[in-house]
C-alpha cells in the first residue's frame, strides 16, 4: 500500500514513510470495525456456536444448521477467514472454527468470550449524532439515553470475568469476606445493571441475600427475569446514594468512575456499611499516569469507550467529576479516602480489572 501525497494545497511537509504507517494503521482500524460488525452479526444469528467442534464445514452446511440464506453466510465465512477467525480448506470449499477460536467467539462462559460486548460499540455507533452534540454542549449524556443495546452488550461484555473470577478469585482477596458470604450476609450490588455479578454471588453463597441497585429500570426487568425464582436475589431501582439498608459487603463493578459524584456515592456506601463491613471496587486496569496507558494493549477500547459511555454519563449528573475508565489507583484512593475510608488497597488484579478493597 503507498500513500499518494499531495501537500501543495495543504501548506504541510510530512514524512512520506511517517504518513504511510499513519495510514496503514487507520485501514487497520477501519478493517477492524468492519469485522466487529461481522463479530455482531455471527453473535446474533449463532453462526460461530453452529461451528463448534464441527471440525471443516460448507456454508451451505452453516446456512442450514442456522436457517439462514446460504449465499451470504459464505461472504460472512470468507470475511471471517480474513480477519484470521477461520480455517479454509480451497479444495472443499471448507471452513473450520478452531477450539482456540471458539472460546473467544462462541463459548459465552469462556474467560476469553468477548463477542458478546458487540452491542457496547453498536450503541456507540447509534448513538454517536448524540455523543457529537455532547461535545459542542457540556459534555453530559446519560447512560440511560443510549440505545439498548448497550445494557446487554455491557452485561455480555463483563461476565465472563465476573463468572471465572467474581467468587473463585475477587471476594477470597477480599478480608474475611467470604466466611461472611459463606454464614449469611447481606450484600448490596450498586450499578448492578442486568445483574451477572449480582447472580453470581447469590448462587455461590445462598445463606446470603443480595440486593441488586440500578437507576436504569429496564436493565433491571432484564436482570429479574434472568434470576427467576431465585430466593436470596431481588432487585430495586435506585442510584448509588438512594439505596437504603445496610449491608456487610458493597459492591461497585465497573460503574464508580462512571458517576458524576463518586465521592457521594463511597460516603453513601460508608453509611450504609455494617460494623467491619467491607466495599469491593473493581475497575478497569489503568495506570496512574496517562502516558503509560497510552501503551496498553486494551487502552484504545477502554479510552473510547469512556469517550462515548463513561465520562458523558458522569457529566450528565451533579459534580461530574468525569474519572473516566483509566482513572487508576491513585484517583480511586483519593475518592475513598475523602469519603472517609480509612483504609484502601488493591486487592487482586487480573489483566483487565483492578479489584480494591475499602473499609471504614
Amino acid at each position: 500500500m503507498s500513500a499518494v501525497l499531495e501537500t501543495q494545497s495543504t501548506g504541510l511537509n510530512p514524512d512520506p514513510e511517517r504518513v504511510q504507517a499513519a495510514l496503514e494503521r487507520a485501514v487497520g482500524h477501519l478493517t477492524g470495525s468492519a469485522v466487529v460488525a461481522t463479530m455482531i452479526l455471527g453473535d446474533q444469528l449463532g453462526l460461530y456456536r453452529a461451528m463448534i467442534g464441527a471440525g471443516f464445514v460448507s456454508a451451505s452446511e452453516v446456512a442450514r444448521r442456522t436457517e439462514c440464506q446460504p449465499r451470504l453466510v459464505r461472504e460472512w465465512l470468507d470475511a471471517n477467514t480474513a480477519a484470521g477467525f477461520l480455517e479454509y480448506r480451497a479444495q472443499s470449499e471448507t471452513y473450520r472454527l478452531s477450539d482456540e477460536a471458539a472460546l473467544v467467539l462462541a463459548v459465552e462462559d469462556s474467560p476469553a468470550f468477548v463477542a458478546g460486548g458487540g452491542g457496547v460499540l453498536r450503541a456507540g455507533y447509534i448513538d454517536i449524532d448524540k455523543i457529537a452534540a455532547a461535545f459542542r454542549g457540556d459534555g453530559g449524556f446519560a447512560w440511560c439515553d443510549h440505545h439498548e443495546c448497550l445494557f446487554g452488550g455491557t452485561g455480555r461484555f463483563f461476565r465472563p470475568g465476573y463468572l471465572n473470577f467474581l467468587t473463585s478469585a475477587w471476594l477470597p482477596a477480599l478480608t474475611g469476606v467470604v466466611d461472611k458470604l459463606n454464614a449469611g450476609a447481606s450484600v448490596a450490588d450498586i450499578g448492578c445493571g442486568v445483574g451477572y455479578s449480582s447472580e453470581l454471588i447469590a448462587r455461590a453463597f445462598p445463606q446470603s441475600r443480595v440486593f441488586g441497585f440500578d437507576y436504569h429500570g429496564g436493565s433491571l426487568t432484564e436482570a429479574q427475569k434472568r434470576a427467576g425464582r431465585l430466593q436470596n436475589l431481588s432487585f430495586a431501582v435506585a442510584d448509588a446514594q438512594t439505596y437504603e439498608g445496610r449491608y456487610d459487603l458493597i459492591c461497585f463493578f465497573d460503574c464508580l468512575h462512571d458517576l458524576g459524584d463518586p465521592v457521594g456515592a463511597a460516603r453513601h456506601a460508608l453509611a450504609h456499611l455494617s460494623k467491619d463491613g467491607t466495599v469491593m471496587l473493581v475497575e478497569p486496569f489503568a495506570q496512574d499516569d496517562r502516558a503509560q496507558n497510552h501503551h496498553s494493549p486494551v487502552a484504545a477500547l477502554l479510552y473510547s469507550a469512556s469517550t462515548f459511555l463513561c465520562t458523558p454519563n458522569s457529566l450528565s449528573q451533579p459534580v461530574g467529576r468525569a474519572l473516566g475508565a483509566q482513572s487508576g489507583e491513585a484517583r480511586m484512593r483519593a475518592v475513598f479516602e475523602e469519603a472517609g475510608y480509612s483504609r484502601f488497597r488493591r486487592a487482586t488484579e487480573t489483566p483487565f480489572n483492578i479489584v480494591y478493597e475499602a473499609k471504614p
